[in-house]
């Protein structure tokens, strides 16, 4: 089954973000294709490179890097969205005069528009977080 999948919560607020990362390893387990990950609204902020947690504690951006790398996942991040929280790659940092970026390894910056070719694309479209 070919998957895409919707994130909209961030990695520390609620368990969706970690529960989107939990079935996308399981379904890739189990031989499913993901076709792509989606991040939208607050689910953007999984794509910074700037986040640190406490050593004791899960790094949710790094494990989707990893997953991404293994099994040359699409991770997108809602280009408004991101920009809202102040994510940006080297493009948007160029067009808005920012003079850094802070996107995570594995990560890209779209529209909208990948979320619907996600779901047209794919067998199922699973949402996680309000």
């Amino acid at each position: 089954m070919k998957l895409t999948i919707q994130v909209n919560e961030g990695p520390y607020q609620h368990q969706a973000a970690d529960s989107a990362y939990n079935f996308a390893k399981a379904a890739l387990a189990k031989g499913h294709e993901i076709f792509r990950v989606f991040f939208y609204h607050d689910g953007v902020n999984n794509g910074t490179r700037l986040t640190t947690p406490p050593q004791d504690d899960r790094h949710a951006v790094d494990r989707w890097s990893e997953l991404a790398r293994e099994y040359e996942l699409d991770l997108v991040l809602c280009v408004a969205a991101a920009q809202r929280r102040g994510i940006v790659d080297d493009g948007e940092a160029e067009r808005n005069g920012k003079d850094a970026t802070n996107i995570a390894d594995g990560f890209r910056i779209s529209g909208l528009g990948q979320l619907i070719e996600g779901a047209v694309q794919s067998d199922r479209l699973v949402v996680f977080g309000d």
